[in-house]
């Protein structure tokens, strides 16, 4: 049986594209959600660095995350990146010991 694949990401915005980046994004959540192998994608913004977003995301496995990536609007994305950002994502691997409530 396939693991899920899920991580914690956070973007450092630039301050001058927080809001830019959120928009951006907002547009992305629920179509992401709709695809085959989504669990949880869940979009963040820090209460005290409004310049900081955290993604939560768990997918049936990791090649579901990967034909997410594939997908043209996210490659798109991933090479203009750095407009957006200050440094590059930090991503953390997580390994879900709950099951997930999304289903509920």
């Amino acid at each position: 049986m396939t693991q899920p694949y899920g991580f914690i990401l956070h973007a450092y915005t630039k301050p001058e594209k927080a809001d830019a980046f959120e928009a951006l994004f907002r547009a992305y959540v629920e179509p992401s959600r709709a695809e085959a192998g989504c669990i949880e994608y869940h979009m963040l913004r820090d209460a005290q660095d409004p310049s900081l977003f955290i993604f939560f995301e768990v997918w049936q496995s990791h090649v579901h995350f990967e034909t997410h990536c594939a997908l043209p609007h996210m490659r798109r994305f991933h090479e203009n990146r750095m407009d957006y950002l200050r440094r590059d994502f930090d991503i953390r691997e997580i390994e879900m010991l709950s099951p997930s409530s999304a289903g509920r």
